[in-house]
């Protein structure tokens, strides 16, 4: 068998999986579509019929908000059907397998399937088994990956700085567990950002030879000091005793972002955060709803890069059939 790639045999993006072996201009290309399906706010949104007779099905083994509802929007918007399949209540509950399930779904003309589970490897051993018109997009792999968070980061970094390769970006909390922490680890060392940090409690770093060429730093003020962006990371309470901080007013006080730290990083500095937020635990309100916060602006490009992917796998599986 071949080895898995998210790349058909001409080269053209089929599965997205991972943001690993993407190249800063494969990157750039689905940035630039994204930008245009934005709109001004109070707009109505971009609508298009690119993916009119397509079936998308969304299946969630994990809760899910933002993620779930942009890809929803995403295919919608684009002319898509969709198929919101609630996990708990499927047939896999049952006793049937993954690929009991895909092949289902796939007998009923779903083309496109967008998976978030748990359990490490779960989408590509999809994309490895579905027919070859279908693609498979992650929407959040375990704590592996997050691609399309990825890629509207990037996109939000982008439209506030203009560029990547003289900046300092610090990725601050539970780095260790971040599937949003790996993303953006790939996406900005694709795109050659100046330096990416990485900011957390020892334990809460990943292992040693993880995230090669980030620099590490030990504590929050080292770590956003004259930073261009600072990403903050959710903290779950079961994580902060691995840390030895015995609750979330102590993480606060030593990890927090509030105004006055804000204060070392650069005046110009972007605040983000993938949520969702314990306010007062890793961020302060009024640094997540104040004049540094892009966090916002994150959810609204969800929806674009989103739209993007998927303008992307079904422009490359019409041009595999030789258009319609």
């Amino acid at each position: 068998m071949l080895p898995f790639s998210q790349f058909d045999a001409d080269g053209r993006l089929r599965h997205l999986i991972t943001l690993e072996g993407l190249s800063g201009e494969q990157i750039r290309e689905l940035l630039d579509r994204a930008q245009t399906h934005l709109r001004r706010p109070g707009e109505p949104p971009a609508r298009s019929r690119a993916l009119a007779d397509v079936t998308v099905a969304n299946i969630f083994t994990e809760p899910s908000t933002r993620t779930r509802s942009s890809f929803e929007l995403a295919a919608r918007r684009l002319g898509a059907d969709v198929l919101n399949l609630e996990i708990q209540l499927s047939s896999r509950v049952k006793g049937e397998t993954v690929l009991d399930t895909i092949y289902t779904l796939q007998s009923m003309a779903v083309d496109v399937f967008v998976v978030r589970d748990a359990e490490p490897g779960v989408g590509q051993y999809v994309a490895e088994h579905v027919a070859e018109h279908v693609s498979v997009l992650s929407a959040g792999e375990a704590h592996l990956s997050h691609p399309t968070q990825g890629l509207l980061d990037a996109l939000t970094i982008l439209q506030y700085k203009g560029g990547f390769r003289d900046l300092v970006v610090a990725v601050v909390g539970d780095v260790r567990h971040s599937r949003v922490a790996r993303s953006a680890h790939q996406v900005f060392t694709a795109l050659e950002v100046g330096e990416l940090r990485l900011v957390a409690p020892d334990a809460l770093m990943p292992d040693p030879g993880e995230m090669p060429g980030a620099r590490r730093c030990a504590t929050l003020e080292e770590g956003i000091a004259h930073a261009d962006v600072i990403m903050m990371l959710r903290i779950q309470k079961e994580r902060m005793a691995q840390a030895a901080i015995p609750d979330a007013h102590d993480y606060f006080a030593r990890w927090g972002l509030n105004k006055q730290r804000l204060k070392l990083a650069r005046p110009e500095a972007i605040v983000m955060h993938p949520g969702p937020m314990n306010r007062e635990v890793e961020i302060a309100s009024d640094v997540a709803d104040g004049p540094h916060s892009v966090i916002r602006q994150q959810v609204t490009n969800g929806v674009a890069v989103r739209m993007a992917v998927l303008e992307t796998v079904i422009a490359s599986r019409h041009q595999r059939r030789g258009g319609r």
